[in-house]
């Protein structure tokens, strides 16, 4: 058990990851606006307590994944009442404010947007090149996400204490906003011949990469604004996600450098 520097007490379960646990504990937190990446309850309870920290869970946006009580026995031995809260190694962004930034200050933002990438050390090392190459944020969706936790932080050799990340609720309508706001929206596909090359990246971007198993999903496909590929000469036909987000990262970088 251990203390930080905000007063809550933690625990370090499995994989070293930062929880709070206990019905109160959790409240407390949600009502002190701590950055949490979700919340665990015990399927089977219901009680006036439970029904307030859903409302609170909410009411603030923080995902709740409604699970048996053996799992929670697995992150922790200690009385947590039904309920742990895994919390965020950093402190998200508004993405809102990320581009207002970057406006007043006359760039074009880079924006990249990751759909479905739910591996940590994928997500960790996308972000360390994301930092590397300029890239103004990263945005996910609250659920079905990589949890950002000590192992992303590591992986992306600390880049996730600088980068801006955003947390958004719906990537979709999020996408369609920044189409509204005159970001170009570019995914990347095996699904096009169009290749990587061919797409402008000099102008107010955003870049969509989607998991190794699924891709992008077919609703964000269909708000896109141009489709690309990454050309492929050997006998594997797909690249890590880490390193394809890497690839299109640095077109952009190359493209806003020459056209200085």
């Amino acid at each position: 058990m251990e203390k930080r520097k905000d007063g809550f007490l933690i625990d370090k379960g499995e994989h070293d990851k930062d929880f709070i646990f206990g019905t109160r504990a959790v409240i407390e937190a949600l009502n002190a606006q701590k950055d949490i990446d979700k919340i665990l309850i015990n399927k089977e309870q219901n009680n006036e307590l439970t029904k307030e920290l859903l409302s609170l869970a909410k009411a603030e946006r923080v995902p709740v994944v409604r699970v048996p009580e053996a799992k929670l026995n697995r992150i922790t031995r200690k009385n947590h009442q039904g309920v742990v809260a895994h919390i965020s190694a950093i402190q998200y962004a508004s993405l809102d404010n990320v581009i207002e930034e970057c406006f007043s200050k006359g760039v074009a933002p880079l924006i990249l947007v990751l759909d479905r990438i739910t591996d940590v050390r994928n997500f960790g090392a996308i972000a360390r090149t994301a930092d590397c190459a300029g890239v103004h944020a990263i945005v996910l969706p609250e659920k079905g996400s990589a949890q950002i936790n000590s192992d992303a932080v590591k992986t992306s050799a600390g880049a996730l204490n600088f980068l801006p990340v955003c947390r958004v609720k719906n990537l979709y309508y999020t996408i369609k906003d920044l189409k509204k706001m005159g970001l170009t929206v570019i995914s990347c596909t095996e699904k096009t011949e169009r290749v990587m090359y061919d797409a402008d990246y000099t102008g107010p971007t955003v870049i969509v990469m989607g998991s190794e198993e699924d891709g992008i999903s077919s609703e964000i496909m269909g708000i896109s604004d141009e489709f690309v590929s990454i050309p492929m000469f050997g006998n594997i036909e797909s690249l890590n996600v880490s390193v394809a987000s890497g690839v299109m990262i640095y077109e952009a970088l190359r493209q806003r450098k020459t056209s200085k």
